[in-house]
């Protein structure tokens, strides 16, 4: 067991409130992790104040230079890949494969991060008058407020951090409670690439304690927040009365159709992976799977031999394919949504308990969980689960399919696996979703491409690829007037 601490003004400190808490593995509830500092307003106020104090320096070294050090976080992240990836699965569960993807991510978004140092690409226009020159130039917008959520504890903060830094931007950095130490050890490794000591602070705590006061700090210009859409909601709220900028990525129900004429062996690999990958914990999971009537059957009947063959236990065991959740509340959660779709009738075939296994005593362990014959209209097939449960539905259409699919709050992430390229084309203009995948699971986002999605999904901003660091830099655009007398736009240019 190690004992973290914040990162606050340069300096690792405990909190203002003296109080620790304990961050536990899922899949033994026995091992302690490591504790952390409970925090509260009095840290966050230390660490926006150390964060706007290094502005200025920060902002004024060249950008590349700035992204000369991500690209050192990145060789870093690359040494310590298999070390980090295996504290990851101790305190948040899922298997070794999937937390060095998850470590891959951060170390491909380093090295795109430092790529875009060079970039960071603005516009010119020529001038409605003569002797004028029109430009813009990207600038850092100043204190950014980083919140991330426990299910990919590398990934998702360097989706938001590196882009923050390279656009020369300060960082305050609230961690999930469930995953603070992955948090902290990159942390310290931006501090060993060169980042300046308060330009990236770290303070652990809860949402209430420390997450709302860096909303609502007055001098944190710009938050960006993954996580629950009742969340970010409030978030958007709060931050609104300041009009701070903000990007919110936020709940998914995603759905895979399958149509007759595709690859359902291809199909049944897709569905595994983007229902169960992760134990169902992913905003971009799986949690509806909508079958042409033709191969409802069938394509029932193969994926129910294939679920009930998951192995449960510690992500560390390499014959484990599914992990934990990562709390007991969450595993609260997923039983009494099974709950619900047995009471609305839906059919359960396979899985709705808890795995009781030797291997799974002391951890908090779900059966991955298919239901049957759900119609749109059950609380199943509409509500954000988080958790390794898949409603099946049935459509007689591509149409239909579609339509299904569009029924519902959300708009993250979709698929459709067919063979037919007018229903392939079909899927891409019709579908209401961020993000659309051909012959793939609704999971396996690359970095350098925008990631987000429409309606209670997010309020439009893009994590990934080149649109994010539009969001952390300002436009400011700049006249450059040579002429040698007052030249006044739309009033000197007409005759």
């Amino acid at each position: 067991m190690e004992t973290y601490y914040n990162h606050i003004n340069g300096e690792w400190c405990e909190s203002k409130t003296g109080e620790q808490f304990e961050n536990r593995n899922p899949a033994d509830w026995n091992e302690i992790v490591g504790t952390f500092p409970k925090s509260d307003k009095r840290d966050v106020d230390a660490a926006v104040k150390a964060a706007c104090g290094a502005f200025n320096e920060w902002r004024l070294m060249p950008a590349p230079k700035r992204g000369e050090i991500i690209k050192k976080a990145g060789d870093l992240l690359t040494e310590r890949k298999e070390e980090l990836a295996r504290l990851m699965t101790r305190e948040m569960g899922k298997v070794l494969t999937e937390t060095r993807g998850d470590m891959q991510e951060g170390i491909d978004t380093a090295y795109y991060a430092a790529s875009e140092g060079r970039r960071l690409f603005s516009h010119t226009a020529p001038s409605e008058l003569p002797n004028k020159m029109n430009m813009s130039f990207r600038m850092p917008v100043g204190v950014a407020g980083i919140i991330t959520p426990w299910n990919f504890p590398m990934a998702i903060p360097t989706w938001k951090i590196f882009p923050a830094l390279v656009c020369g931007n300060t960082v305050v950095f609230k961690p999930a409670s469930d995953t603070p130490a992955t948090a902290a050890e990159l942390v310290k490794i931006l501090l060993e690439a060169g980042v300046p000591p308060r330009v990236i602070n770290i303070v652990h705590g809860t949402g209430s304690a420390v997450g709302i006061p860096i909303v609502e700090h007055p001098d944190i210009n710009i938050i960006s927040f993954t996580g629950s859409s009742a969340v970010g909601k409030v978030i958007a709220e709060k931050a609104g009365r300041q009009l701070k900028r903000v990007s919110l990525e936020l709940g998914g129900k995603n759905a895979q159709i399958v149509m007759d004429d595709a690859d359902l062996d291809l199909a049944l690999e897709g569905v595994i992976w983007g229902a169960f990958g992760t134990t169902g914990q992913r905003c971009t999971a799986t949690s509806r799977l909508i079958l042409h009537h033709a191969i409802y059957d069938t394509f029932l009947d193969m994926l129910a031999a294939r679920t009930q063959k998951l192995v449960m236990g510690s992500g560390l065991d390499p014959d484990v394919h599914v992990g934990p959740l990562v709390n007991a509340g969450q595993r609260d959660i997923v039983e009494h949504y099974v709950e619900i779709g047995k009471k609305e009738g839906a059919r359960l075939v396979c899985g709705g308990e808890r795995e009781t296994s030797a291997r799974c005593a002391n951890g908090f362990f779900y059966k991955p969980t298919v239901f049957a014959e759900v119609t749109p209209s059950m609380t199943i097939a509409r509500e954000e689960i988080f958790g390794p449960v898949l409603s099946v539905l049935k459509a007689v259409s591509v149409e239909e399919a579609i339509a299904i699919l569009n029924n519902t709050v959300y708009g993250l992430s979709s698929s459709i696996y067919t063979r037919n390229v007018n229903n392939a084309f079909k899927a891409v203009r019709d579908i209401e979703a961020g993000i659309t995948y051909i012959n793939g699971p609704t999971i396996g986002a690359e970095c350098h491409m925008p990631f987000g999605g429409v309606k209670e999904t997010g309020n439009g901003h893009r994590e990934g690829g080149w649109s994010v660091y539009e969001f952390f830099s300002e436009i400011k655009t700049v006249y450059v007037d040579f002429s040698g007398k007052l030249q006044r736009a739309q009033i000197d240019n007409q005759g």
